[in-house]
C-alpha cells in the first residue's frame, strides 16, 4: 500500500528554523576556516577542527529539525540511535577532510574542487544514512534521478562555499559563504526527500527506536551547545570580528611559509691602494 507522505507537517516553521540551523553552523564553520587561512601552521589544524565540527554539527541539526515535520499518514515513524548518531560522525569527518584540504592547499583549483566535492558529499552521506536510521510500518523508495540533482545540488553549492570562505575579504564574505552553505544543505535535503516515496506494510508493529520528539531534545542539546561555543571562540576573536584581510608578521597565507623582511644590501667600498691611504692619513688633522 502506498504511503501518504508529508513533509512540512508545521507549516513553514521548520524549514525556516533548520535553514537557520544550516547557516548558522555554516558561517561559523567557514569563518573558522578563513580564520586558518590567516594564521601560522601550528594554530591552522585547531581553526580548521573547530569549523568542520561546526559545519558538520549545524547539518545535522539542520537536517533533524527538517525531520520533525516529515509524517507518514498512518504509519508511527521511529529512528534507530546508533544510525541516527552514526550520521553525526560522517558528516564532520567528511567536511572536515574537504575543509582541511583548502586550508593548506587553498580555495583554488584542483584543491577547491576536490575540497567542496568532498564536502558536497559529506553532506549528501549524512542526509542519506540519516534517512536510513528511521524505523517504521514499510519501506522508503527513492527516484535515482532525483537523488543525483540532490548530491548534484550539495557539490555545487558547497563548492561555492569553500570559495567565497577562502576570498579572506572580510567578515561578511564569510556570512555570505555561510548563507550558501545553508542554501546547499537545505536545498539537498529537501531534493532528496522529494525523491522518497513509502510502500506500507500490511499489519505489524513499527521498528523500536525513538520518536521524533524524544530525539529532538538530545539533538539540540549537545549541537547548539557546541556551536554557541564556537560561536564564543570567533566573538572573542578580534580579527573574526573586524574582518581584516591584513596579515601580521606571524600571519601569511596557506602553504607560504614566514619570512623576515630581508634586509638591503651593503654598499660595497672599493678597496684603496697603499699609495692613497697614505695620502689621506697625512690629510687627516692630528688629534689634541
Amino acid at each position: 500500500m502506498h504511503g501518504t507522505v508529508d513533509g512540512f507537517s508545521y507549516g513553514i516553521v521548520t524549514p525556516l528554523v533548520a535553514y537557520l540551523m544550516a547557516c548558522l553552523g555554516g558561517a561559523l564553520g567557514l569563518r573558522c576556516t578563513t580564520r586558518a587561512l590567516l594564521v601560522t601552521h601550528s594554530w591552522r589544524p585547531g581553526w580548521l577542527a573547530l569549523g568542520s565540527a561546526a559545519i558538520g554539527s549545524g547539518i545535522w541539526t539542520m537536517h533533524f529539525i527538517a525531520m520533525t515535520g516529515f509524517t507518514v499518514a498512518g504509519a508511527p515513524i521511529h529512528y534507530d540511535r546508533p544510525t541516527t548518531y552514526a550520521s553525526l560522525g560522517v558528516a564532520v569527518v567528511m567536511v572536515g577532510i574537504g575543509i582541511f584540504m583548502v586550508g593548506y592547499k587553498g580555495a583554488t583549483g584542483t584543491a577547491l574542487f576536490t575540497g567542496g566535492t568532498i564536502t558536497g558529499l559529506g553532506i549528501a552521506s549524512m542526509h542519506y544514512l540519516g534517512m536510513a536510521g528511521m524505523r517504521f510500518n514499510g519501506r522508503m523508495q527513492y527516484n535515482t534521478l532525483t537523488v543525483a540533482v540532490s548530491v548534484l545540488i550539495a557539490v555545487v553549492a558547497a563548492t561555492a562555499a569553500l570559495w567565497a570562505a577562502g576570498q579572506v575579504r572580510g567578515f561578511l564574505w564569510s556570512v555570505g559563504a555561510g548563507l550558501i552553505m545553508g542554501l546547499a544543505v537545505s536545498g539537498m535535503h529537501y531534493t532528496g526527500m522529494a525523491a522518497v516515496s513509502v510502500d506500507l506494510h500490511a499489519g505489524g508493529t513499527p521498528s523500536p527506536g525513538d520518536s521524533p520528539a524524544g530525539l529532538l531534545a538530545p539533538m539540540l542539546i549537545g549541537p547548539l551547545a557546541f556551536l554557541c561555543l564556537a560561536g564564543v571562540v570567533v566573538l572573542f576573536d578580534p580579527l573574526m570580528i573586524m574582518g581584516k584581510s591584513g596579515r601580521t608578521p606571524v600571519e601569511h597565507p596557506a602553504g607560504v611559509p614566514a619570512r623576515r623582511p630581508a634586509a638591503p644590501p651593503a654598499r660595497r667600498v672599493p678597496p684603496r691602494s697603499r699609495h692613497e691611504v697614505a695620502h689621506h692619513a697625512s690629510r687627516t688633522p692630528q688629534s689634541r
